[in-house]
């Protein structure tokens, strides 16, 4: 039987999301607790792999096991009792035996935020950025973002993607005071690729780049042509989506 687990975690102490030798990731840390509390070892995979450093305000993952969890609630209690205070389950529940939490996502939602305002609250959950912004040029060039097309320009060189077709669905920026905040939503990401194109953002923002330099720089599927990346502790994988008929 195959489960998926909904959950949330802060970034900050891990080393991304997928087992590596140098670093804990949170990977390990669900395969360790829940490996230890159905006696079995369990691998999960995940709706995707975020980078060290990155948050998740929801994200999936999947385990089999061979039997029926007959009570999930108690499982769920007490895993989180085990869990890092950085790591929460919210749910567990069954799925049908070949849905894959990476592959049969359809649409995927991240956030980057940015501290207008130097604030201790939020130290290590956004990027503190204090210069001057122009924001309506840079929701201008978020304007230019929404297509279906190649975004190779955002994506890290030498990946294993077959394709960096994407199709960003939504794009935008809001300003909430003492945080401005890009918002996009699209069927898949790059690697790297949210933090790519908020750092070309800023680019406009800045006055370095136009809009029609912005463009030219999309349709240039060069990575050298974009701007620099920015820091991880921005990012937040807020939303995954998945078709309604995987439930059991």
């Amino acid at each position: 039987m195959r489960y998926f687990l909904k959950l949330a975690y802060r970034g900050t102490h891990f080393h991304g999301w997928q087992i590596q030798p140098n670093g804990y990731t949170v990977q390990e840390h669900l395969n360790k607790h829940l490996s230890l509390l159905l006696r079995k070892e369990i691998n999960v995979s995940a709706a995707g792999r975020t980078d060290t450093g990155v948050h998740a305000k929801e994200m999936f993952a999947h385990f089999d096991w061979e039997l029926a969890i007959e009570d999930i609630s108690t499982l769920v209690q007490n895993l989180n009792k085990l869990l890092a205070p950085d790591v929460v389950v919210n749910e567990i529940f069954e799925v049908k035996p070949h849905i894959h939490a990476r592959f049969d996502a359809i649409q995927r939602s991240y956030e980057y935020r940015i501290n207008r305002q130097r604030s201790p609250f939020k130290h290590n959950l956004a990027a503190n950025i204090f210069y001057a912004l122009n924001l309506e040029a840079m929701q201008a060039a978020a304007e230019l973002l929404v297509a279906k097309r190649d975004y190779s320009s955002f994506s890290k060189s030498r990946t294993q993607t077959k394709t960096n077709i994407c199709d960003i669905r939504q794009a935008y920026w809001e300003d909430c005071g003492d945080q401005w905040i890009f918002h996009i939503t699209a069927d898949r990401f790059l690697r790297n690729m949210v933090r790519a194109i908020v750092g070309s953002l800023l680019e406009v923002g800045k006055g370095r780049m136009t809009l029609d330099g912005f463009e030219k720089m999309i349709e240039a599927q060069d990575r050298k042509a974009a701007g620099q990346s920015v820091p991880a502790q921005g990012l937040y994988l807020n939303r995954v989506v998945y078709p309604q008929d995987i439930f059991i």
